[in-house]
């Protein structure tokens, strides 16, 4: 009997493995997902024309053998883009969307799509099979039960922390905004008041962006510990000069930085630096010490992201006008307290000055939390059932260097395996598109060698 590999999550993850799954394997696969057309996920869900990508077209490829597919589809619709072009966010979703739309079509009905969020995963109550691979079961939500042989966890980043403790008062304000890519969540925001954004990466430019469209004329505030914007991608025409070397390995945090720094120095462009590296990255975090791995996540992360996960040069240069009018202000400082303010703002208690300074809204834009705290319903039974637990540093779940999920006494306890940013912590560069693209193949072909009873793992071909 052909197994069923259970696919959690409809959004970019889930469409790409999906999508491997399809063509690596010959079992079921079945998509769980509570949106009506999944595909989009929370990324591309809620994108509006001015959210542009954060990387060039040539690399937002689905297809691991064909870094021109979203180039292609992007072409169809308009037939000037480039590959080094920048397209509404809302693109890429369409292309997801079509992408899981292919797979269907010519999957021969292996494939099939479940409408509800999983709330649990648990050993299945299918009769025993000697040597089988134990059946999983997928408890809903809505109170139904799925059942698979495998499951492939593709449920993107941890939910955002609140950037100080929050109470039932200002957490039930309707000018505190928890989680920012909730449909319509913005059209509450008073158009004439100051607003607070909590966090000053892609999120706060994002928002940024969609209160200016939506006719904000207040101020805009940005905070965060160091008050850094992302940097701006290369604009087309400018001078390129690619780092002679880069390092192979890590001896020590100050030496790898030493060498980059070398490198930068000695005319490389930067962004060429930090993008050779990140085939390397996760081969580098491993060979960091433990202390340097704490000392980069405290000291250097935030420097690091903010030239790794880049603004369009469009974007940065309407958010450099929005600074020189005086209409976004970029501050650094921390949230140390939120409360309900008598005109029906909220007064938000700011360090180093210890200000007191009334804003219409607060904007929660910190970016995904760390685990145990942030979970959501499905991670938090996990991890209380032991069949997960929070990976290095909290920033994802364990995992083995496969992907499987890692229990409470340190071994797979279900199979259960996760891709892209829940692998975060064990590994280090595993959130954008050409990373999961390459997760997704690696892991349908190393589920494909160990379907069936009795069967080991090992390379197998992929269909063309």
């Amino acid at each position: 009997m052909a197994e069923t590999v259970a696919v959690v999550g409809g959004g970019c993850s889930g469409v790409l493995v999906t999508r491997e799954l399809l063509r690596c394997t010959t079992g079921r696969v079945l998509l769980v997902d509570p949106a009506d057309a999944p595909g989009r996920g929370l990324a591309y869900g809620p994108a509006h024309p001015w959210h542009l990508l954060n990387s060039r077209v040539g690399a937002m490829s689905a297809d691991p053998d064909s870094g021109a597919d979203f180039l292609d589809w992007c072409r169809r619709r308009h037939p000037a883009v480039g590959p080094d072009d920048f397209v509404p966010r809302e693109w890429f979703g369409d292309y997801l969307q079509e992408t899981l739309r292919d797979a269907t079509t010519v999957s021969g009905g292996r494939l099939r799509v479940h409408r509800a969020r999983v709330a649990r995963i648990t050993t299945g109550d299918g009769p025993p099979d000697t040597g089988r691979v134990p059946v999983v079961g997928l408890e809903l939500d809505d109170g139904g039960r799925l059942r698979a042989d495998r499951v492939v966890l593709a449920i993107g980043h941890a939910a955002p922390a609140d950037p100080c403790p929050i109470d039932a008062a200002v957490r039930d304000h309707p000018g505190y905004i928890a989680d920012p890519w909730r449909p319509a969540v913005l059209a509450g925001v008073p158009v004439d008041r100051p607003v607070l954004l909590v966090g000053t990466g892609l999120t706060a430019i994002d928002v940024t962006l969609s209160l200016i469209r939506a006719g904000h004329r207040g101020p805009i505030v940005a905070v965060s510990r160091h008050g850094l914007l992302p940097r701006m991608h290369r604009r087309r025409g400018m001078p390129f000069r690619p780092p002679a070397s880069l390092p192979e390995t890590a001896p020590s945090l100050r030496g790898l930085v030493r060498q980059l720094r070398a490198q930068v120095a000695g005319g490389a462009d930067w962004r060429a630096v930090v993008d050779g590296l990140r085939p390397r990255l996760d081969a580098l975090w491993a060979d960091l010490p433990a202390d340097d791995r704490d000392r980069f996540l405290r000291h250097l992360a935030r420097h690091w992201e903010v030239h790794r996960h880049r603004m369009a040069p469009a974007v940065a240069d309407e958010v450099a006008r929005l600074r020189v009018a005086g209409r976004l202000e970029v501050r650094s400082a921390a949230v140390r307290g939120v409360a309900a303010h008598p005109d029906g703002g909220l007064l938000v208690a700011l360090d180093p000055d210890h200000d007191r300074v009334p804003f219409g809204a607060v904007v929660n834009c910190t970016g995904p939390g760390a685990l145990p705290g942030s979970t959501d319903r499905l991670v938090g039974a996990l991890i209380a059932d032991g069949v997960a637990r929070p990976g290095p540093y909290g920033l994802g779940l364990d995992v083995d260097d496969d992907g499987a999920v890692v229990g409470r006494d340190g071994r797979p306890v279900l199979p259960l395996w996760t891709l892209g940013p829940p692998r975060r912590g064990r590994f280090f560069e595993t959130t954008a598109v050409p990373e999961i693209r390459a997760q997704a193949r690696e892991l349908a072909v190393r589920l494909a060698a160990g379907a069936g009873a009795g069967r080991t793992a090992g390379q197998v071909a992929v269909p063309a």
